[in-house]
C-alpha cells in the first residue's frame, strides 16, 4: 500500500502539531498550507523595534498534555522559561491581583463587594433551583451570584463577545470560565497559599522569544522531519469525488496550484472550510456557515520611550467605561528580553469586523489607548514613538443562544465526507487554549494507522475528551 498524502490546511498550533508528529512517525507524505507569511497564526508573534511581541496576550499553561509539553521542552531548551504569574483585574476602581490572592483580597476588595458576595452566598441556600432554559447568565449567577457577575463577568463578557450574557449559551460559561462556583474561586485562592499550592499554581511558561517560538518551533522540526509547507498559500476550493476528498485547489502569488490528495486535515475557521466546497456543500450547510459567527480583535501596540510600563505582565479591564479589555507588556513575560530603554504595550479591543472601531486609523486607536489607560488611572507618563495595529477577524467563537445546530450542521457535513478531519480552534469552533490545540494535532495524527487507515473510533472518543477542556485563564 502507497503511503497517504495528507494536506494539512493551516500552520497554526493544530495543524503544525499534527504535521509534526505525523512526520515523526514517518507514516505519511504531509503537505501543510498556510495563507499568512509566518506560522503560528493568532499564537505566532513578530517583531517591533526589537521586541518580539504576541498577538495579545498568550501563556503556555502547566494543565498542557505532558507529551505535548515533553516536546515542547526538547524544542525549545532553555528558551522555554518558568514565569510566575503577576496580573491584575480593574474591579470598582481598584485592582485585585491576579490569579487571585487571599490577602490581597481581603485588603482592596471594597467592602460592599465583599459585603453583596456574602448575601449572595445567603441567598443561594434558600433559593430554588431555576426551571427555565440555561444561559450564560443563568449557570454564572447560579454558582457565582449576582455580585460578582455583574461587576466582572457580565461587563468582560459584553467586551469579548459583543453579546448581552442572557443570549450566549450555557456552553460560553462551562467551556470559558474555569472557576464557576464560590467553591472553585475559593479553591483557587487557597492553592496560592504556601504549603497549599497545586502542581503548577501561579505560573506559566513562555519562550524567551515570544509565544509564536512555540509554533514557529514545530514549524522547523515539521519541515526537518519531511513536511513540506507553503506559506502565503491561500486555500480556494476543497475538491471531491462524489462523497470523498479529491485534492485542494490553492492560490500562491499569481499562481493557482492543484494538489491530489484523499485526506484533509483542517484547522481553518469551519466556516470557511465550509464555503470553499467544491462541487458546493448543501444549501443548508452554506445557510449555517452564515451563522456561525467570530468575534474580532484589534490589537494596539505602543512603543514607549521607557525600560518598563509597570510590574505586572497583564491588566484586565472588565469595567464599560474603558474601551480595552486586557492590557499586556511583552518584555515582562520574556522577563526583560528586547531593546533596553524602551518597551511595548499590547492593548486588546474586541469588536465587529469592519465595525466601527475595526475601521479606525492607527492614531485614532492610539488615541483610545492612552485615554482607556488614563480613565483606568495608569497613565501614561513618556511619551508614545510608534503605534501599531493588528486585525484578528476570528479571534474568539461566538457561542451565541441556537448556535448549536448551525455548527452541528456543518460538523455532520464534515463527518460524512471521506477523508476529511475539522479540528483545532477554529476548526471545532472551540474556544480552547493553545496547549489544547495541539493536543488536537497530536490526537488526529494517533488516529491514522500504520497502514493508512483512519481510526474513526478513536476519534469519536478523543472528540468526547475535546468537549471537557476548559479554558485556562
Amino acid at each position: 500500500m502507497s503511503r497517504p498524502h495528507i494536506v494539512v490546511l493551516g500552520a497554526g498550533p493544530a495543524g503544525l502539531g499534527s504535521a509534526y508528529h505525523l512526520c515523526r512517525r514517518n507514516i505519511a507524505d504531509v503537505t501543510v498550507l498556510e495563507q499568512n507569511a509566518h506560522p503560528g497564526g493568532n499564537a505566532g508573534s513578530f517583531e517591533i523595534e526589537g521586541i518580539r511581541v504576541d498577538f495579545g496576550s498568550h501563556r503556555l499553561h502547566p494543565a498542557c498534555d505532558p507529551e505535548v509539553l515533553n516536546d515542547i521542552r526538547a524544542l525549545l531548551g532553555k528558551d522555554l522559561l518558568d514565569r510566575p504569574r503577576h496580573g491584575r483585574i480593574r474591579m470598582r476602581g481598584r485592582w485585585i491581583h491576579f490569579p487571585l490572592r487571599m490577602l490581597d483580597l481581603a485588603l482592596r476588595l471594597p467592602p460592599n463587594f465583599v459585603t453583596g458576595v456574602l448575601a449572595d452566598r445567603f441567598r443561594k441556600i434558600f433559593r430554588s433551583t431555576g426551571s427555565g432554559p440555561e444561559s450564560f447568565a443563568t449557570v454564572l449567577e447560579a454558582g457565582l451570584g449576582r455580585t460578582i457577575c455583574r461587576d466582572f463577568y457580565f461587563p468582560y463578557a459584553r467586551k469579548l463577545w459583543g453579546v448581552p450574557p442572557d443570549e450566549l449559551a450555557a456552553i460560553q460559561a462551562h467551556r470559558r470560565i474555569s472557576a464557576g462556583s464560590l467553591t472553585k474561586i475559593l479553591r483557587k485562592v487557597l492553592s496560592t497559599m504556601p504549603g497549599l499550592r497545586s502542581p503548577g499554581g501561579g505560573h506559566f511558561f513562555y519562550p524567551r522569544q515570544g509565544y509564536g517560538q512555540i509554533s514557529e518551533a514545530f514549524y522547523n522540526a515539521a519541515q526537518k522531519a519531511g513536511a513540506q509547507i507553503h506559506m502565503q498559500a491561500r486555500v480556494e476550493s476543497l475538491e471531491m469525488h462524489g462523497n470523498a476528498v479529491s485534492g485542494v485547489r490553492f492560490r500562491k502569488g499569481n499562481d493557482v496550484h492543484h494538489i491530489e490528495t484523499s485526506r484533509v486535515f483542517s484547522t481553518i475557521p469551519v466556516n470557511v472550510l465550509a464555503r470553499c466546497a467544491s462541487p458546493q456543500a448543501a444549501g443548508d450547510v452554506r445557510e449555517a456557515a452564515e451563522k456561525i459567527k467570530f468575534r474580532g480583535m484589534v490589537l494596539v501596540y505602543l512603543v514607549l520611550d521607557q525600560d518598563q510600563f509597570t510590574e505586572f505582565d497583564a491588566h484586565y479591564f472588565p469595567e464599560p467605561e474603558i474601551t480595552i479589555s486586557r492590557l499586556s507588556e511583552p518584555k515582562i513575560f520574556a522577563d526583560g528580553a528586547g531593546t533596553p530603554g524602551i518597551t511595548i504595550v499590547c492593548a486588546e479591543i474586541p469588536c465587529d469586523v469592519n465595525g466601527e472601531i475595526w475601521k479606525k486609523s492607527d492614531e485614532e486607536l492610539g488615541k483610545i489607548v492612552v485615554n482607556s489607560l488614563e480613565t483606568a488611572d495608569i497613565p501614561l507618563r513618556v511619551g508614545v514613538q510608534k503605534v501599531v495595529t493588528r486585525r484578528l477577524p476570528n479571534a474568539y467563537p461566538i457561542y451565541y443562544q441556537g448556535y448549536e445546530q448551525y455548527f452541528q450542521t456543518i460538523d455532520r457535513w464534515c463527518n460524512q465526507i471521506e477523508g476529511l478531519l475539522s479540528f483545532g480552534r477554529q476548526g471545532l469552533f472551540a474556544h480552547d487554549n493553545t496547549h489544547h490545540a495541539l493536543f488536537m494535532g497530536y490526537a488526529a495524527s494517533k488516529c491514522l494507522a500504520d497502514n493508512g487507515e483512519f481510526d474513526q473510533k478513536r476519534w469519536e472518543q478523543y472528540r468526547r475528551q475535546f468537549e471537557s477542556h476548559v479554558v485556562e485563564d
